[in-house]
């Protein structure tokens, strides 16, 4: 006769199921209550940090020769609406000597979307909070030279903003200004 099974003895209690990421526990360990929150999935680690905290932040990923992210890979918008808040400001951070990456990201209400610009910490920002200006209207604060990159100044809008009209008229400019045909204007061909 084969032996009764005994009841399976009580498992351990499971760990923390939270981020494991160093990069993720050191952030919580400097800025506490400024990291509103923060995940990883398949080695992507992801901090979301308040507004205030954000070039502190950024130096010491910069900075701490233990985590050493020298590389701006790409600043970028998203426009949730109907949420609040509204905006996400997205950060993809790159350390070339450490072979990791962090991705920070600052939410924006819609009637703020305003942060301190990082170019003075990564110049290749210059270039990137333009196009999240252009394409969003997020103004960065200090930015050095803070203009529309794609678009031309007159152009009216942000249209990568959710509630950009797409069929919205612009005013012309240059030579098709002068040569304008009011007959083409109309949209509904």
């Amino acid at each position: 006769m084969a032996e009764e099974q005994k009841p399976a003895e009580a498992a351990e209690a499971p760990a923390p199921s939270g981020p494991t990421s160093p990069i993720l526990k050191r952030l919580a360990d400097g800025f506490g209550e400024k990291v509103l929150s923060r995940h990883e999935y398949r080695g992507d680690a992801t901090a979301i940090v308040d507004r205030a905290a954000l070039i502190d932040v950024c130096k010491l990923l910069r900075d701490d020769p233990e985590l050493a992210f020298d590389f701006l890979m790409d600043v970028t918008a998203v426009d949730y609406i109907g949420r609040v808040p509204r905006f996400e400001v997205v950060y993809h951070l790159y350390s070339l000597v450490k072979n990791h990456r962090v991705r920070i990201k600052v939410p924006l209400e819609e009637g703020d979307p305003k942060l301190p610009s990082v170019v003075a910490l990564w110049p290749s920002a210059d270039w990137l909070e333009r196009e999240t200006y252009d394409m969003y209207g997020v103004r960065f604060e200090g930015h050095p030279n803070l203009k529309r990159i794609y678009l031309y100044e007159q152009f009216e809008g942000h249209p990568l903003r959710k509630d950009y009209p797409k069929e919205k008229r612009q005013p012309l400019i240059g030579p098709g200004a002068v040569h304008r045909i009011p007959e083409n204007d109309d949209l509904s061909i």
